[in-house]
């Protein structure tokens, strides 16, 4: 069994293409229409056959109040790994990603948390 598909609820899809593949690096997967939506995905270009992320809408209600109530919280709909949090945070930064915290130490392993600007906190880790 193998993990190949992952969703987060965004409040705009385009504007999430931009973010994950402009900011965050990611490359654009699949974009396929399915009604008023689309079957949206990103994936990382170090493994464009590898695990997907869906740039899933956020129209139900029940997704919309679960997005808003985690975000509220500060908990991070997803985590990313990263060779070297230093330079990714420092890239980041660079284009403008705005962090909730910078990297710190919990553990074995070094995060920071970023706001995707579409509804999610995202954390971004090193295995230290």
């Amino acid at each position: 069994m193998k993990i190949k598909l992952n969703s987060i609820f965004v409040d705009d899809q385009d504007k999430a293409l931009k973010f994950y593949t402009e900011k965050l690096d990611f490359q654009k997967k699949n974009d396929i229409p399915i009604g008023e939506f689309r079957w949206l995905t990103v994936v990382s270009p170090d493994e464009p056959n590898g695990a997907e992320l869906v740039l899933e809408p956020d129209a139900n209600p029940a997704a919309k109040a679960f997005s808003k109530s985690i975000f509220e919280q500060g908990i991070a709909a997803a985590a990313f790994q990263v060779e070297d949090i230093r330079k990714e945070y420092k890239r980041m930064k660079e284009a403008g990603v705005n962090f909730r915290s910078e990297p710190k130490n919990a553990g074995p392993v070094e995060l920071a948390v970023l706001d995707d600007t579409c509804g999610n906190l995202i954390q971004i880790y090193q295995i230290l």
